[in-house]
C-alpha cells in the first residue's frame, strides 16, 4: 500500500483511522462545499468539456475514484475561462457514500489530484446551499508586469505591458467605476444578460518595483460580474495608466454602454478568482 492509499483508507473510514459518520453508508444524502485553488494555465477553463482538460472534470474524476460513486457532478460559483486561475473557487456536490467527517475530505481528495489543483477546505453544508444563487459577491485579482523587458517567471500569471504605468491615474479612473452602474461597456459582446447593472464595491490598485519594471495588481470586488468584466476593466485602466487616455474618459466609456468604447480585454492568464462571498447562514 502506498502512503497516499493509506491516507485515503483512513479518511474514508475503511480501517481504524477515522470514526465514520453515525449513519450507515448509503442511508443519508449529504452536501459538501469545497474551496478549490488551481493554476489555470494547463486547463481549458472550469466547465467540463468532451475533449479538453478542465478543472471540473479533474475534480469530479478524482471524487469518483475516491468515494466510489459512479458519477458525481459539481456545481461551481464561477465558470472560469481557459487560463484563468483561482485561489477561492467554491463548488458543491452531494453524496451518500462519503462516511467520514467533512473536514477530512480535502486531505483525502488531494491525494487523487494533480499538482496544479488543490482542495483547500471541505465542509458539510445545508442541502439548500447553492453556490450560484447564494453568492453575494466575488473578488478577483489581476496581475500586470509593466516593463520594457519581460519577466519569464511571471509569464503564466501576469500580463506583460511594455512600459511602466501611472498608478495614481489608474486609481483615479477606477474610482469612477465604484458603486452601482450599467456596465454594458465592460461586457464582452455576444454574452447578453438580463441586466447589465452591477455594484462595484472596491477597486484596489497596488504597484511594487520588480526587476526591470513594476508588478501591478488590480483587485476588483462586486456583487456580481458580467462576462469578462474584470478583464475589460483592466484593459481600460491600462490605457489610462499608459497615459493614452485621461482619467475622465472612463466616465464616458461607462455612459456609452457600448463595448467598443472601452479598452481591450486583458489576457486571461493574469486573472485569478480570489474569493466568493456568502451569507453567514443559509436556510
Amino acid at each position: 500500500m502506498s502512503p497516499a492509499d493509506g491516507i485515503v483508507e483512513a479518511m474514508t473510514g475503511q480501517g481504524s483511522g477515522v470514526e465514520p459518520a453515525s449513519e450507515a453508508p448509503g442511508t443519508k444524502l449529504r452536501a459538501f462545499k469545497l474551496i478549490v485553488a488551481y493554476d489555470g494555465g494547463a486547463f481549458s477553463g472550469w466547465q467540463r468539456q468532451s475533449a479538453a482538460r478542465t478543472v471540473q472534470a479533474t475534480l469530479e474524476d478524482a471524487l469518483v475514484a475516491l468515494i466510489g460513486e459512479p458519477e458525481i457532478r459539481l456545481l461551481a460559483s464561477s465558470r472560469t475561462d481557459t487560463g484563468v486561475h483561482a485561489l477561492g473557487q467554491c463548488c458543491t456536490f452531494r453524496s451518500r457514500a462519503w462516511r467520514a467527517k467533512a473536514n477530512h475530505l480535502a486531505f483525502a481528495l488531494n491525494t487523487q489530484l494533480p499538482p496544479d489543483v488543490v482542495v483547500r477546505s471541505a465542509e458539510e453544508v445545508s442541502m439548500a446551499f447553492n453556490p450560484i444563487r447564494h453568492a453575494q459577491g466575488k473578488r478577483y485579482r489581476y496581475r500586470i508586469y509593466a516593463s520594457r523587458i519581460s519577466d519569464p517567471h511571471s509569464r503564466r500569471d501576469a500580463w506583460w505591458v511594455k512600459r511602466r504605468l501611472d498608478i495614481e491615474d489608474m486609481q483615479a479612473a477606477a474610482e469612477i467605476l465604484l458603486g452601482e452602474h450599467d456596465f454594458a461597456s465592460f461586457q464582452t459582446t455576444g454574452s447578453p444578460r438580463v441586466s447589465t447593472i452591477r455594484t462595484v464595491r472596491a477597486i484596489d490598485i497596488r504597484a511594487e518595483d520588480h526587476q526591470d519594471g513594476q508588478t501591478v495588481t488590480v483587485e476588483v470586488e462586486a456583487d456580481g460580474f458580467l462576462y469578462n468584466m474584470v478583464r475589460n476593466i483592466v484593459g481600460t485602466l491600462v490605457l489610462v495608466g499608459r497615459q493614452q487616455r485621461p482619467c475622465e474618459w472612463v466616465s464616458e466609456v461607462l455612459q456609452a454602454r457600448d463595448r467598443r468604447q472601452a479598452g481591450q480585454t486583458a489576457p486571461a492568464h493574469g486573472l485569478c478568482l480570489l474569493q466568493v462571498f456568502f451569507p453567514s447562514t443559509i436556510e
